[in-house]
Formats: structure tokens, C-alpha cells, sequence
């Protein structure tokens, strides 16, 4: 069974309608939405925004329905010039960019006490989702890098410079790191998507009300051609 976790209602609503024979479960305040999708077994969820909820949301897949994988869909603020706003970033690995125990002599992004300092997404996965967006989003890049995560909305160019800087990301969001390490922990292969509705510098406030509408139609399309394909 395919796990399908976005953010926000409007990041799954679209999933949701394409499913069928739907039975829906309430846990932790999240409906999970269990059926068909595309022809295989899927469960698509709204997990809230921020890494806590992403966090719950995911060991709940994992204990109360073992699912096989998890996608993460949504949307981010891109980290380079040459991703713009509405392409795809497809994660490689996820980092927690707020976490700081420099204190204690770790990097920035490091968990004490673990050996990860990130958490590397599935390769077949990544690679199914590149070629499906090509086919289903023609009109916009992909793009496959690192995705990082902290419980802040990027909206400074000085802190979008350090976060670029410091971890080499793609691209900025809420959540993928915990889902990412929840999985890890778990032992179930992810894939991270972002569409980028914003550049995560003093603009972003403005972009990303205005884009979000087309960074979420793009990430819809790119899901349901992946559950379509995806072999689990």
C-alpha cells in the first residue's frame, strides 16, 4: 500500500477525489483516506503543517496501515536561480536545517546522537516520478536535489542565503524532513515532491499566494501518474 502525505487540504483534495471505494479513519486529528487509487491500494493524508504533525502522520502509516512507501507532496521555496517557480524538486536526501547542536560540536543539521546527517530518499521512486513528470508536466523543469526542512516559512533573503549556503539545498519547506527520518527509522522507502510556489527571499509572501494554485495542480498530476505506475 502506496502512503500519500500533504501539508495542507488543498495539496490532497484533488488525490482524494480520484480515489475509490474510500473508507476514511480519524487518528491524531488526521483523516487517513483508504482506498484505490489508480487501480492499486493507497492511503492519502492531510497531516498538518510542520515537522511534528509530518512526524506523527508518518509512523501512523507505518503502524496502523504498513504501508510500503511514502510520498510527500507539496509545496517549497526554491533555493537556486536556475528553479523556478511551478518546476518540480524531487528529493535526493532531506536535512533538517534548524537543527542546531553546534553547542555540542555537531554540524548544523546534524541529530545528536545519530549517524545520518541526512536521510537519502529511494532511488526507484525518484527515478519513476522524474520520468513521469516529464510526461504529465512537460511545460515545467524537474529538478532532483536535497530538500530541507525546519518549522519556518522562508521569507528573508539573508536566511535563504545561509540555509543555500549551509546545505546545498534545492529547495526550503515544513515538513519533508520529518517524514524523511520517520521513514528512515521505519524502514519504508520516500520520495519527497515539492512544486516551487515561491523563491524563499523577500518576494515570497507576494509568489507564493499567487502560484500556489499552479505548484499544486503540477504536484496532482505528478501523483496520480506515479501511484498509476508505481509497483509495491
Amino acid at each position: 500500500m502506496l502512503g500519500i502525505i500533504g501539508a495542507m487540504d488543498v495539496e490532497v483534495a484533488e488525490v482524494k477525489k480520484s480515489m475509490e471505494n474510500v473508507t476514511v479513519k480519524t487518528i491524531a486529528g488526521m483523516d487517513f483516506y483508504r482506498g484505490v487509487l489508480k487501480g492499486k491500494e493507497a492511503v492519502v493524508v492531510r497531516c498538518g503543517i510542520g515537522k511534528v504533525n509530518a512526524a506523527i502522520c508518518t509512523q501512523i502509516l507505518a503502524d496502523q496501515y504498513q504501508v510500503s512507501a511514502v510520498i510527500n507532496t507539496g509545496i517549497a521555496g526554491s533555493l537556486k536561480p536556475e528553479i523556478n517557480i511551478a518546476d518540480v524538486v524531487l528529493s535526493t536526501d532531506v536535512v533538517h536545517h534548524d537543527m542546531d547542536a553546534t553547542g555540542f560540536g555537531y554540524p548544523a543539521g546534524q541529530i545528536p546522537q545519530m549517524k545520518e546527517f541526512s536521510f537519502s530518499a529511494d532511488e526507484e521512486l525518484r527515478k519513476l516520478a522524474y520520468d513521469c513528470c516529464k510526461e504529465v508536466n512537460p511545460e515545467i523543469g524537474v529538478f532532483i536535489g536535497r530538500v530541507v526542512s525546519g518549522d519556518q516559512f522562508i521569507s528573508d533573503r539573508v536566511k535563504k542565503e545561509w540555509i543555500s549556503k549551509t546545505f546545498g539545498g534545492a529547495c526550503t519547506e515544513m515538513e519533508g524532513a520529518a517524514i524523511a527520518q520517520a521513514a528512515y527509522l521505519n524502514h519504508i522507502p520516500f520520495l519527497i515532491i515539492r512544486a516551487i510556489s515561491d523563491k524563499a527571499d523577500d518576494s515570497a509572501d507576494m509568489d507564493y499566494s499567487e502560484f500556489e494554485p499552479l505548484a499544486v495542480k503540477h504536484s496532482v498530476n505528478l501523483i496520480l501518474a506515479v501511484a498509476q505506475r508505481y509497483s509495491y
